[in-house]
């Protein structure tokens, strides 16, 4: 029997509200990231595109599903921020079991066909990088200290060193600075938007920095981050791993950074923040394509 249009309509709205639990534009920096330490890795070429392919769909998988973890433990907190109130379960879309179900299930067959497919050294590095986002940042730090998103933005820095473990089944030096990179650049992306939603986190109790240590220490502090990024980011350039274009590029991405966070400390208007913020973006994607381009 021909299902009703209603019926095509809500199935389509269904599919759509399971897809948003895997937070895409979060997982589309994953997916990118993760790319570039494959195409860096030695041994890239290679590589047959299929197990390519597979690698970078295990990738996105695996931390769309712990987005979904994290969407049902924060459903609460949520529902009171004007950010997120909309999300597919404090909106009620998407029931919470359901949900939970549904990210478990893709998180185990992200790891396991990473594992098979690729290498155990790249599942393992996708499942640690999980249990931490999941454990350590969702369940523990984010609503108990101001230095949330500094140890927990580690999750977010293991994609370039599960893409180059999956194309050579090891993990060097050029991987951990990739590593490191996002990882010092976490803090300052975050707090300019935690800046401009500050009444957001208040509400539903998050101890964001700009909350417990106030504006201003923030700022030095986004300041001080990406002074620390800058020199960070030419690391490979001087170590002999990408070219003298690619510390040309890093070093004006990087000064601009710096620059963004200066305006940011020197104004109270919060359109500085959302500038540094939405630059940051562009930072973090124009950075990794110039690692790409060596």
């Amino acid at each position: 029997m021909t299902p009703s249009p209603l019926t095509i309509d809500q199935s389509v709205s269904r599919v759509s509200d399971f897809f948003a639990l895997l937070k895409p534009r979060v997982m589309s920096l994953v997916i990118f990231s993760g790319f570039a330490g494959m195409v860096v890795a030695p041994g890239f070429s290679d590589l047959h595109p299929f197990l390519a392919v597979v690698a970078m769909m295990c990738l996105a998988v695996g931390a769309g599903a712990a987005g979904a973890v994290n969407m049902w433990y924060d459903r609460d907190i949520d529902a009171v921020m004007n950010r997120t109130k909309d999300r597919p379960i404090p909106a009620g879309r998407v029931n919470a079991d359901e949900a939970l179900s549904f990210a478990i299930v893709l998180s185990i067959f992200s790891v396991m066909i990473m594992g098979m497919a690729l290498n155990w050294l790249a599942a393992g590095l996708l499942g640690f990088a999980s249990v931490f986002y999941i454990a350590i940042y969702t369940m523990w730090l984010k609503r108990s200290t101001p230095q949330n998103i500094v140890i927990g933005g580690a999750a977010g820095a293991f994609p370039p060193m599960i893409g180059w473990a999956a194309v050579t089944g090891d993990v060097t030096l050029y991987p951990i600075i990739l590593f490191l990179i996002i990882f010092i650049w976490t803090p300052p992306h975050f707090w300019a938007l935690s800046l401009f939603a500050n009444e957001d986190y208040k509400r539903a109790n998050i101890p964001m920095m700009p909350i417990v240590a106030g504006e201003r220490s923030t700022k030095i502090q986004m300041l001080i981050y990406t002074l620390i990024l800058l020199p960070l980011t030419l690391a490979p350039y001087f170590l002999g791993f990408a070219s003298a274009r690619y510390g040309v590029i890093a070093g004006v991405l990087g000064v601009l950074f710096v620059l963004s966070a200066v305006r940011v400390l020197m104004h109270q208007d919060l359109k500085h923040a959302r500038l540094m913020f939405g630059y940051s973006v562009f930072y973090l994607f124009a950075l990794f394509l110039a690692v790409m381009a060596g």
